[in-house]
């Protein structure tokens, strides 16, 4: 599971942390039931009959600022599938195809690979032993969340670099220590002060 599956905003909703769970894919049959990705290790604690989960939809969507309760969860030839209440044909389902579901979270009830937004906020950001820049904010994309990194030592309006948050680029993330460490592939920090550079024509280059 990636690392972009696990994190977790802080007063989302109304002062509340709040873990994203799940993303509705593509509507399944033709009884309201819909196929999820999964973002959580545990769907079978989640998704449980009576389980509800907060929306986020685009403001134009006819779900949006609604919750959505679990009336049955199961797998289906391999796949995650979804059924909530008042969501009965495949028309209704459609509606929420798209849309990805927050459940409430306690400070103390972690996942594996988790953590709140304010942990991720602040920390170095760590390549070759180097301290290269600090975590601005956590942005949550559909695809993948992303840590946003101020690479300007002393600015906080610097340059800013998007930073998939993906096991394989941040490998490991040390809270207690106050730093991510990260592995990124060639030019994602291109722009730093100690990326390569070229050198100084010669004398007899130049006279050429």
């Amino acid at each position: 599971m990636s690392r972009t599956t696990d994190v977790v905003p802080k007063d989302r909703n109304q002062g509340k942390n709040q873990l994203r769970v799940g993303r509705l894919v593509k509507a399944h049959g033709l009884k309201g039931a819909l196929k999820l990705e999964l973002y959580t290790d545990n769907p079978a604690g989640r998704f449980v009959p009576g389980a509800e989960f907060t929306l986020q939809v685009p403001e134009a969507s006819p779900w949006h600022g609604k919750d959505v309760k679990v009336r049955e969860y199961r797998v289906m030839n391999g796949n995650p599938v979804v059924f909530f209440d008042d969501v009965d044909d495949r028309e209704a389902a459609e509606t929420l195809v798209k849309a990805i579901l927050w459940i409430d979270q306690n400070d103390d009830e972690v996942e594996d690979d988790a953590w709140f937004d304010h942990q991720l906020v602040g920390l170095d950001v760590v390549r070759d032993d180097t301290v290269i820049g600090r975590v601005a904010r956590v942005e949550h994309f559909p695809a993948q969340d992303l840590l946003i990194v101020n690479t300007s030592s002393g600015s906080a309006t610097g340059h800013e670099v998007m930073v998939p948050f993906v096991s394989a680029i941040v490998p490991t993330v040390d809270v207690a220590g106050g730093r991510v460490i990260v592995t990124p592939p060639a030019g994602l920090f291109e722009e730093l002060p100690d990326a390569a550079g070229t050198e100084p024509a010669s004398d007899a280059d130049a006279s050429e």
